[in-house]
């Protein structure tokens, strides 16, 4: 029987979608399946670019229907933009290879400047690109300065005409090789400040656009190219000024949350293959999984798995909710980023750690998954990066919540055009949340969610009377610590949000806690050996320690849920 829990191509149907939404997801899965492991592996293995995938999509106007906003869809009753069914063909294409995901990705990015710009013909320009099957470029870092917009070399130089001749190298451009229309960011010559910035659309194929190299040995096109008194018309100008930066900012802003379910992918896929490995292998005598440390390390993979899926799911509901008046998601965005991918790496060590030499075979999707895997955190921004952005909000999230109407699964029909429109990416300390303890009391019979609780409660107090003085604000190893252990709290309230609306089995809620609540343990010592946590801080550590709650027969039966998945699915050979 299949896990309801984790997606399954044998039993897979997306009833909770429109008609069109569930044809496509279907046949996305179908092609995938038809095209088989071999020739997977083998199109891997050997760097293949994806031509024979981009032609099903055009031909199913799979990017088109999906990346379409309504307000560029010609009234197109399925084009929109709906984060619900985005992130189910993330999970897919995470399953199936991130080779897939990643030309869709870098799509969705080099969309986001052209859906958020006024400039009507690049909008219609993009419509009828999607409908003729291209896919897209984002052209905003760099080789010297990465994605240091500040420090941006590509050049603008007025042409006397109203446009621009741009003249500079972009690196790590996703499609550089085959986009028919990269969105750039540069700056004017003769602008100083803010005000000089513009983001701008070019095409691959003009003869100015040189096309240097793949910078990674692998299918995705990770390019380099550069531009030679590029010629810029005044309708290649997407946006001007703040507004470039602004832009480039909201679009990894609606970008980066692909990542957490393009993880969820890659896990599943190898969770199957390691449990059904594992399980029909006889060591000693007895199948792997009769020892008690190999039950413990999938067990803890699998419910790590469920919590990624679990808070993914829910940040969905807020991002479709977002309005001026409710930016939450800026939150839950770097936690999908940051937290869910660096769970994927434990879920993948996890279950590494049993099937052992297994994971390197050239014929099992886990040998390219324990790779894959291993990009994810570190795409979009670095975890570092986003734990910065996290603890922004911390103060308001845990001390101060306002009253916010309750938010309902989001699986609605709907364009969720907000996300084009975000306005000025500033003003992140500002935003207020609801009540995070609201979802903890609805599970505070569950021994570890009040186990969980008490370290929760402890970071509060922390907070308000032992919190970073203004030196050591500026020592980011230790804020970064601290980062980890909210971004905790707020993975645990999203979960538990989600099993309220969905009512997940409690025996794996509480063996997720467990997990949790030795994880917050794990991060307090380490704030506690930090250089420059004072004694006061040391000591509030190492009384946030706690021991979860053991309960044999819990983890026996979750254990049982596991176990259930040896032989499962296999893809077909």
């Amino acid at each position: 029987m299949a896990d309801p829990l984790l997606f399954n191509p044998r039993t897979y149907d997306p009833a909770h979608f429109d008609p069109e939404t569930r044809r496509l997801l279907r046949a996305t899965v179908d092609w995938f399946e038809t095209r088989g492991k071999r020739r997977l592996i083998e199109d891997y293995r050997s760097r293949a670019w994806l031509a024979d995938f981009l032609e099903f999509s055009t031909k199913e106007g799979l990017f088109a229907t999906f990346l379409t906003p309504a307000a560029a869809a010609d009234d197109a009753a399925d084009k929109r933009w709906d984060t619900a069914r985005i992130a189910a063909l993330n999970e897919i294409f995470g399953f199936y290879g991130l080779d897939y995901w990643y030309a869709w990705q870098v799509t969705i990015l080099g969309l986001g400047p052209v859906w958020q710009s006024d400039n009507t013909a690049a909008r219609t320009r993009a419509a009828e690109l999607l409908d003729q099957g291209e896919v897209f470029a984002f052209g905003l870092s760099e080789k010297t300065h990465g994605a240091d917009i500040y420090s941006t070399d590509m050049l603008l130089e007025p042409d006397g005409e109203g446009g621009f001749r741009a003249t500079g190298s972009k690196y790590y451009i996703g499609n550089g090789n085959a986009a028919g229309l990269v969105s750039v960011f540069g700056r004017r010559t003769d602008v100083e400040g803010p005000d000089g910035y513009v983001f701008f659309a070019a095409d691959s194929r003009h003869e100015a656009y040189h096309l240097v190299k793949n910078v990674v040995d692998s299918s995705k096109y990770v390019s380099e190219f550069r531009l030679e008194n590029y010629p810029v018309a005044a309708e290649d100008v997407l946006h001007t000024g703040q507004a470039a930066f602004d832009a480039a900012l909201n679009t990894v802003n609606v970008g980066k949350f692909n990542l957490c379910t393009a993880s969820i992918g890659i896990c599943e896929h190898a969770m199957y293959e390691a449990v059904t490995h594992a399980h029909n292998r006889i060591l000693y005598g007895r199948p792997v999984t009769a020892f008690p440390h190999v039950r413990r390390e999938l067990t803890d993979a699998y419910v790590r798995l469920v919590g990624m899926k679990l808070f993914s799911d829910r940040a969905v509901d807020y991002f479709r909710t977002a309005g001026p008046d409710d930016r939450r998601y800026l939150l839950f965005n770097p936690m999908t980023k940051m937290k869910v991918t660096t769970e994927g790496e434990k879920v993948i060590d996890l279950m590494w750690d049993v099937i052992a030499a297994k994971g390197f075979e050239k014929d099992t999707y886990f040998a390219q998954a324990a790779s894959e895997i291993r990009g994810l955190p570190k795409l979009e921004g670095t975890v570092h990066v986003n734990l910065a952005l996290i603890l922004k909000f911390m103060r308001n999230h845990l001390l101060d919540p306002a009253d916010y109407p309750a938010v309902p699964t989001r699986l609605d029909a709907a364009d969720d055009a907000f996300l084009f429109r975000q306005g000025p990416a500033r003003g992140l300390g500002a935003i207020r949340f609801h009540d995070w303890r609201a979802a903890f009391d609805a599970y505070a019979h569950l021994p570890n969610v009040a186990r969980f609780r008490e370290q929760a409660d402890a970071l509060c107090a922390f907070v308000t009377t032992a919190a970073p003085d203004k030196e050591q604000s500026r020592d980011l190893d230790l804020l970064l610590a601290v980062g980890q252990l909210f971004a905790l709290v707020v993975h645990g309230q999203l979960i538990l949000e989600q099993a309220a609306l969905k009512g997940a089995e409690e025996d794996v809620l509480d063996e997720l806690f467990a997990v949790l609540v030795r994880d917050y343990s794990a991060h307090a010592v380490e704030l506690h050996g930090k250089d420059s946590a004072t004694e006061e801080q040391q000591n509030w550590a190492l009384g946030a320690v706690r021991r979860p709650v053991v309960d044999a027969a819990r983890s026996a039966r979750v254990w049982e849920r596991v176990e259930a998945l040896s032989g499962a699915y296999e893809m077909a050979p």
